[in-house]
């Protein structure tokens, strides 16, 4: 599986914000998007104008950095979602969210979507009463997304969710601390992604 292994740090200062890929870290001084804002390289800190077709790619960038996702994958969901009925920016924001690792991540089982994607690989997740390990399975309203009973001992989990105790969930997702046990309600909706994406211009820049 191709997957980004290069330091994370320089990617939101590429992108100009926190895209939050080191879990806490990203809260504290060590931050490296708030210690050098500006863009890794020689060059990062000269001015530079930026094109209309160079704002579409930087919002698409960030979109696929945010969600941990390569460039034809991400492509696959653009087509997706141009297929489903409703405004196709908003629908890849849904497919995108619906991923169970962002799902993992949201309901405050993980740090950072990196480390939510390296537990269902675990598969230390259940959907419907099944053990599921692909990170990019799409869930959809109805599931239930239960903790397999042999990971809820683990101590690095334990600690997890409950430093996320006060972390609410997306109103798509009905959660149950107490038995660690969600259901997914609905699809996702625009409301539910309060991360600053212009989808719009990743529709535009697809669409040349």
């Amino acid at each position: 599986m191709a997957r980004y292994t290069d330091a994370v740090c320089r990617l939101c200062r590429r992108e100009g914000q926190k895209l939050f890929l080191k879990g806490d870290r990203c809260y504290t001084d060590k931050c490296a998007a708030d210690r050098r804002p500006y863009p890794p390289g020689q060059h990062g800190q000269g001015r530079s104008k930026t094109s209309e077709y160079g704002l579409q790619l930087r919002e698409k960038q960030k979109a696929k950095r945010y969600y941990g996702i390569l460039e034809s994958q991400f492509r696959g969901y653009f087509d997706m979602a141009s297929k489903r009925k409703g405004k196709t920016g908003e629908n890849l924001l849904a497919i995108l969210e619906s991923r169970l690792d962002n799902t993992i991540y949201r309901l405050g089982f993980a740090m950072s979507r990196a480390e939510a994607r390296q537990l269902v690989l675990h598969g230390h997740f259940l959907v419907n009463g099944r053990k599921v390990n692909i990170p990019s399975f799409l869930v959809k309203p109805g599931m239930i997304i239960s903790l397999r009973d042999k990971s809820r001992h683990l101590d690095k989990l334990k600690m997890v969710i409950e430093a996320n105790s006060s972390r609410q969930p997306p109103g798509w997702l009905d959660y149950d601390a107490n038995s660690l046990i969600a259901k997914v309600s609905s699809m996702p909706t625009r409301e539910d992604i309060d991360f600053p994406i212009e989808e719009q211009l990743i529709v535009e820049l697809y669409s040349k």
